[in-house]
């Protein structure tokens, strides 16, 4: 408890710069948890959803009762079924269309679904950036604070008749933690960005196999007799 109270007077000690330097260390690390834990629970949507949605794709079932029932039910698609919504509506509107080949027919429903694919794929990526420059700053955020809290310890160590270790530890201490809290902003928004942008890539490629494999289907019954 003592050294917790002690390392908020040295915040509350500190100069004003280096006080913003923790200030803002502060908010980047309460932003940081925010949107690490909501993009926890949007990956972890995201591959159930994908889950059930190729369970039922797979199923057999007619394509066109598929798109129907996901029109019907009484919730917002997202992720493959987007991108099946988004194929299979584009696909049926041209094979209706008078004057217009299966090549066309199939060129149509590809554009679709590369640009619903993006569009998810834009959804999952984020907020990623954020955490990404939090990882790759903060550190030298608290560094800078650290370096003019000592700059500050020496400088009242210079106007000083007699230069002890007391007058220059106030100083030297809110420095260093400034450094510790550009670490602790720096630490878990890395490991979170490095583990979440490993399982959007591979969201990426369960994505981009399901469209290739769905292209073919609508291939086949383009070029249906």
């Amino acid at each position: 408890m003592s050294s917790e109270l002690s390392i908020i007077k040295l915040m509350l000690d500190a100069s004003p710069v280096v006080q913003a330097v923790m200030a803002i260390l502060i908010l980047a690390s309460i932003v940081s948890w925010g949107f690490i834990f909501g993009k926890y629970r949007e990956i972890n949507r995201a591959e159930e959803t994908t889950d059930e949605f190729e369970e039922r794709f797979w199923s057999g079932i007619d394509l066109a009762d598929l798109y129907r029932q996901l029109a019907r039910e009484d919730y917002e698609t997202e992720g493959l079924e987007n991108i099946f919504m988004a194929g299979f509506k584009e696909f049926a509107r041209l094979r209706q269309e008078p004057n217009i080949g299966p090549d066309a027919v199939m060129e149509g429903a590809q554009r679709v679904m590369r640009v619903s694919l993006n569009r998810e794929l834009e959804l999952l990526d984020e907020r990623l950036p954020f955490l990404a420059t939090v990882g790759s700053t903060s550190p030298y955020v608290g560094l800078f604070g650290t370096v003019w809290g000592i700059m500050n310890a020496f400088r009242s160590l210079g106007t000083a008749k007699q230069a002890t270790l007391a007058m220059v530890a106030p100083g030297i201490s809110e420095a260093l933690v400034a450094t510790a809290m550009g670490l602790f902003a720096a630490i878990p928004a890395v490991m979170a960005y490095n583990r979440y942008s490993t399982e959007i890539g591979r969201l990426a490629s369960r994505y981009e196999a399901f469209a290739d494999e769905f292209l073919s289907l609508l291939h086949r019954k383009a070029h249906a007799k």
